[in-house]
């Protein structure tokens, strides 16, 4: 049988609540990795199981630094050849990013996916448990290494590159945009439904000890570009511009990006819309005033991809690769 390992960083699946009918008002990250396996005995039939508590946070907390040492702790765990698949446990609110993180900088020779859960642990109704068991029968599936990581959640697994939360409280509140999930799951049995892409981790080399500041600036009506120019004042090394539609950028915020620009800070056009993305030259003349855009990414992954980039000293052309080929 294989070996699995419960790596867990906190969130609602750790959650506790003095009232079980009570889904809204509980203490995240209240019980422990051991805690959580110890309530779930019928992982011992997928394969022998243990468990550390890498984090105990709500992942509203969850910090680029945190990032770091999460990635560089499972690269260690994915080194040792006494473990076949890693599961990790993760608030919702951010496990879009730190999935998209993992995505970008973990290899791909053994199975990792994330779990989560809207609900708290103590609910009479709690997600937690099922999104748990699941998420160790597809570790268990030495097929799902290639896919990178994965993320368990309401019997789908999906790609982390390709999970978002939808919905801000409702059981399946995660799940795709655009795509589909890579695989279903009916109990502990996981169909593969979608071939692995032949890809490598983006950033697979050496981690960075630090991550440069990369600010996400929305754009709505009547948006003042001082926003902009804060962020350059504070010293940020790059600019995500979540803009309506395909894009588009105010007339008044000109000035302030040809500013950063000058300043040699890289600004990016991304969209607030959660699907379609922004195109190269896309209602913007991105050559004449030097930006970058976000491809198919949401602002938030754009974020990841530039402060990665950055920090191994990337230029804008390659920064720009970086983007349409995250």
């Amino acid at each position: 049988m294989p070996h699995l390992l419960l790596v867990a960083t906190g969130g609602t699946i750790a959650g506790s609540a003095a009232d079980s009918s009570d889904t809204a008002h509980y203490r995240a990250a209240a019980l422990s990795a051991e805690t959580l396996l110890a309530a779930l005995p019928e992982a011992a039939s997928i394969g022998s199981v243990s468990a550390e508590q890498l984090f105990a946070l709500d992942s509203k907390n969850m910090q680029p630094a945190h990032w770091l040492a999460l990635a560089q702790r499972l690269r260690e765990r994915i080194a040792d050849p006494a473990i076949d698949g890693i599961v990790l446990t993760h608030g919702t609110d951010t496990l879009e990013e730190t999935a998209f993180f993992l995505h970008l900088t973990l290899p791909r020779s053994k199975p990792i996916v994330l779990t989560a859960a809207m609900r708290p642990a103590t609910a009479r109704s709690a997600d937690g448990p099922m999104n748990l068991l699941q998420a160790f029968a597809c570790a268990a599936q030495p097929e799902a290494a290639a896919h990178g990581p994965l993320v368990a959640a309401g019997d789908r697994i999906w790609r982390a590159r390709d999970c978002r939360k939808r919905h801000s409280h409702a059981p399946d509140a995660l799940g795709g945009i655009e795509c589909g999930p890579v695989a279903s799951a009916i109990g502990t049995s996981i169909q593969f439904e979608a071939a692995a892409p032949a890809t490598a981790p983006r950033f697979g080399g050496a981690l960075a000890t630090a991550l440069p500041r990369v600010d996400v600036i929305c754009a709505y009506a009547g948006a003042p570009a001082d926003l902009l120019e804060a962020s350059v004042e504070r010293d940020a090394k790059a600019l995500v511009l979540a803009l309506t539609g395909h894009g588009s950028v105010p007339d008044d915020w000109l000035p302030a990006i040809a500013a950063a620009r000058a300043a040699g800070i890289a600004v990016v056009r991304a969209s607030r819309v959660m699907a379609g993305g922004v195109a190269p030259q896309a209602n913007f003349d991105d050559a004449a005033h030097g930006t970058l855009v976000c491809g198919r990414l949401s602002p938030w992954q754009a974020r990841i991809v530039l402060m990665l980039g950055i920090a191994q000293g990337h230029d804008a052309l390659q920064l720009q690769a970086d983007l349409l080929g995250a």
